[in-house]
């Protein structure tokens, strides 16, 4: 019986093209015949020639059934599809060399130039090295300059020959720096340029726009023509002729110009042909305010992934659905496409928020501050767009300097941290992230970080230089400081006030802030201008921030004071704050003029309070000390055999039967008998870290043998690591035959006849007891943790975490994050350790966790002693599903 092959579904994927449209990629079938077909049709003769070295008017049923039926090991083609079209084929052929394959493509010439080859080319280099291919070789026409270009900048290793007239490209497959930074700096280019298309549309188009006062559709145009957006702004009912004085539409393709963007606020059962209307008349993007979708449960769950898999193959980005909907204060667009009638002013602060309903709420609080916006992104239930696609264009948007997101969860926080890492390094991130999405999963929305505490999204957060606030209103609090005043040098803050209260409070908060306060200048409550003037002259040389408190009894003074605080903030390029009459926001008093009635850099920001100040500066000041932080790399490893490692992985996966003994099924899920445990000592030791032999007895003779054979002193405890983390289940320092046996009976009395027992030779001391953990995370992907083996610790869950691979850096932090750090380091009467090597230890641990996805980890105890540590106990398991991890492999919408 003939069994038609198939292929793997992490192949299939929908990716953003160079231009911001989408394009649907999978296998070709041999069902594509007639697509292939029309495809062909559709291509220039000068295509043609340079594909197939000569004239080819159409091709045979016996070719049209040889590029369509492939095996999918040694023959695999690729296919880029907009809606039922194929736009673009690429395909590899295994050669004689089994680790070489012949590689060709072609694309149709309408879409040539839109990045359509490049990530083919990325899915079928990963497709070709799972199964062992290292290079691919391309024959070129010497007149086909496009494409020599093409293999050239792909970022890959190339030579070239000259042979019977035409170029023979070798490309190697293998990962390198430069091939890596092409991808990464492809996907940026594709995603930003797809956010731009949707915020800087040049027409729009409101579908469901009646005359219903209060209506959503008729809100949004109402919105739009507030605003005195741009470009013209079209309404589409069936029934009216007319809405808000706006002419109106019966259906979008009865438009006579171009439309770019489309707001869909129609019933949601009606949205799925809207899509495929405005797919025809070439809308580039969506933004669906209509409820009715994830929000509602498992049937709104698949209507919501049908509006996403329609719209993306048919090159759209979706905003939503159920979403506020998105804006942009540029004065050449000003494009307000939301439910709510007053946006902020013109300012430099980008906005997400995942929540509809608060986003309204939100802009208000924005603009009571006084404060301003570049562009503001309502994601609703977030089934497309995400707040990683706004990090992408954010990051070099010149009308946006602080970025400001309010999440409920994270669809891939493996990508949002890889991002907001690079991004941090140039504009501020302010994240509020709800707590609850970490307890269970948002109706709509992706599902939270799973398998890891709250207190390690905080960690990981902080790793990639994201400020991760309490509320709402810190949200704020710090964005204003960000926005208008420097980042400060250090934590050294004055306090100038003419209230000795509340001098006070501040400089207590400063303390509890981890901040360095100087004394505080107390100028009484009749201080005016001069006072000020003086006061902060004698400090401003000696601190990195101000912080300046005026709260007069009688008023009078406030414009002259302001504009002290205003000149020295100025001249100092430090930042300055204020508690300025209580007063919240931007008062006019402390503003710089700026950019269409912004309040201008250099402006101070007022706060109610003292300490809420103080709290937006700490956040501050511990972002500017990151960012003075080195980058930091993976550094060079000896000892490390990644290879072998990955061969006692393959190992363990054959004899489960998930992958054949060749490799030929690897990255397939699933493995259905659950984890498989992996010979941690074997698997550590392909990673220079040796795990001590403990063996494991059932009698006091057994004991005693053991020990001779591993050498006295030794130590008897719990082989089983349930029962090892309680007390009393430790002998320590055994050197005589007699002290095994008695140990052995003790134990064995105190935790019952069944208890087994394990022998190993006894470490150094004095040493601290720690442990390391990898979770490998379904969406974080490897993440390595760091805590102390003590009882307390464990119980205060004293522990913390990073993203693997490790820098240097990383690894340093991640020791010093722990709150009992300092036992490491000789406080409190303990000797300093070999922490050296304990961070040598975490960077070997992150490489291991990186290079082979599932493999978790479990290092208890580790002893770090005065010379080194000692790796006392480990566990690996491979976890039941292994794959393509999140912001692994080839570029795609996820």
């Amino acid at each position: 019986m003939n069994v038609e092959p198939h292929y793997p579904a992490h192949w299939e994927a929908d990716v953003v093209l160079a231009d911001g449209g989408t394009a649907h990629l999978r296998p070709i079938r041999p069902d594509d015949a007639d697509m292939l077909r029309a495809f062909y049709s559709r291509l220039s003769d000068q295509s043609i020639y340079f594909r197939f070295f000569g004239p080819r008017p159409r091709l045979s049923d016996r070719e049209v059934a040889w590029f369509t039926t492939v095996d999918y090991v040694n023959r695999v083609a690729l296919i880029a599809t907009l809606g039922t079209k194929m736009v673009a084929v690429v395909r590899f052929d295994r050669m004689d060399q089994q680790d070489s394959a012949e590689v060709a493509f072609l694309v149709e010439d309408a879409h040539q130039g839109r990045g359509v080859a490049s990530v083919l080319m990325e899915h079928l280099r990963a497709a070709a090295r799972e199964y062992g291919i290292k290079r691919f070789i391309a024959d070129v026409l010497p007149s086909n300059s496009r494409m020599m270009a093409f293999f050239r900048q792909a970022g890959y290793t190339a030579q070239s020959q000259f042979e019977d007239g035409v170029v023979r490209m070798t490309l190697d497959l293998a990962t390198t720096e430069t091939s890596r930074e092409v991808t990464m700096a492809r996907e940026h280019r594709a995603e930003a340029r797809s956010i731009e298309r949707l915020l800087t549309p040049t027409s729009v188009v409101v579908v469901g726009a009646g005359r219903e006062a209060g209506g959503i559709g008729q809100t949004v145009l109402r919105n739009l023509l507030g605003a005195d957006f741009s470009g013209p702004v079209y309404p589409v009912h069936r029934e009216v002729r007319a809405v808000a004085g706006v002419r109106a539409y019966k259906s979008v393709s009865a438009i006579d110009g171009d439309v770019d963007l489309a707001v869909v606020a129609v019933p949601a059962d009606a949205v799925l042909d809207v899509v495929e209307e405005c797919a025809e008349k070439g809308v580039k993007g969506l933004v669906v305010v209509s409820s009715g979708f994830g929000e509602t449960g498992s049937d709104g769950r698949a209507r919501q992934d049908d509006l996403v898999r329609i719209a993306r193959a048919y090159g759209l980005r979706v905003v939503g659905p159920n979403c506020l909907g998105i804006a942009n204060t540029d004065p050449a667009v000003r494009l307000n496409a939301t439910l709510a009638a007053h946006l902020p002013g013109r300012g430099r602060v980008g906005f997400f928020s995942q929540s509809g309903a608060l986003g309204t709420a939100l802009l208000q609080r924005v603009a009571q501050r006084g404060m301003g916006i570049s562009t503001f992104v309502s994601a609703g239930n977030r089934a497309d767009v995400s707040g990683n696609d706004l990090l992408q264009y954010w990051e070099g948007d010149p009308a946006t300097d602080v970025i400001l997101l309010y999440l409920e969860s994270l669809g891939n926080p493996r990508k949002f941290t890889r991002l907001a890492r690079r991004t941090s390094r140039k504009k501020p991130i302010v994240v509020v992230k709800s707590g609850g999405a970490t307890q269970g999963v948002p109706v709509g929305h992706a599902a939270p970080v799973l398998g890891l505490p709250d207190t390690a999204l905080s960690a990981l957060f902080e790793q990639a230089g994201v400020i991760r606030v309490d509320d709402l209103t810190q949200l704020f609090d710090v964005a204003q400081l960000l926005a208008y005043q420097p980042l400060p040098a250090g934590p050294k803050v004055g306090v100038v006030s003419n209230s000795d209260a509340m001098a006070l409070l501040a400089v207590d908060a400063c303390v509890a802030a981890g901040l360095e306060p100087c004394p505080a200048a107390n100028l009484g409550a009749r201080a005016g201008a001069r006072e000020y003037r003086e006061a902060l002259a004698d400090m401003t040389c000696e601190v990195d921030a101000i912080v300046a408190i005026y709260m007069p009894p009688v008023p009078g003074n406030a414009a002259e004071v302001a504009a002290e605080l205003v000149r020295v903030a100025r001249e100092t390029g430090k930042p300055v704050l204020a508690t300025f009459e209580g007063r919240m926001g931007m008062p006019p008093e402390l503003r710089v003029p700026g950019e269409a009635g912004d309040p201008g850099k250099g402006s101070i920001p007022s706060y109610p309070a003292a300490e809420e100040a103080v709290r937006a500066l700490a956040h501050v000041v511990r972002h500017a000390a990151w960012r003075e932080r080195p980058h930091g790399t993976s550094p060079e490893l000896d000892g490390v055999d990644t290879k072998g490692a990955k061969a006692v992985v393959e190992k363990i996966l054959t004899t489960a039967g998930t992958v054949e003994p060749d490799g030929g099924g690897a990255g397939e899920p699933p493995m259905a008998g659950g984890p498989l445990e992996i010979d941690a000592a074997e698997l550590l030791a392909k990673y220079g870290l040796e795990v001590w032999p403990a063996e494991v007895v059932t009698s006091p003779d057994e004991a005693v043998a053991a020990a001779g054979r591993l050498g006295w002193p030794v130590v008897v405890r719990s082989a089983d690591p349930e029962v090892a983390h309680r007390a009393g289940t430790v002998r320590l320092g055994l050197s005589d035959p007699g002290g095994v046996r008695r140990a052995y009976d003790d134990l064995a009395a105190r935790l019952g006849p069944d208890v087994i027992l394990s022998v190993q030779r006894m470490a150094p001391q004095p040493a601290v007891p720690t442990l390391v953990r990898v979770v490998d995370d379904p969406d974080f992907g490897a993440v390595v943790s760091f805590a102390f083996g003590e009882v307390t610790a464990r119980l205060l869950g004293d522990e913390a975490f990073r993203l693997a691979p490790l820098t240097a850096e990383d690894a340093t932090a991640l020791v010093r994050s722990v709150r009992a750090a300092p036992l490491l380091f000789g406080e409190y009467g303990y000797p300093p350790v070999a922490v050296e090597a304990l961070e040598d230890l975490l960077v070997r641990v992150g490489r291991l966790a990186d290079e082979l996805p599932g493999v978790a980890l479990d290092l208890d105890p580790i002893l770090v002693g005065e010379s080194g540590v000692s790796v006392l106990g480990a566990r690996a398991v491979l976890r039941d599903t292994v794959g393509p991890r999140p912001d692994r492999g080839p570029r795609r919408l996820r």
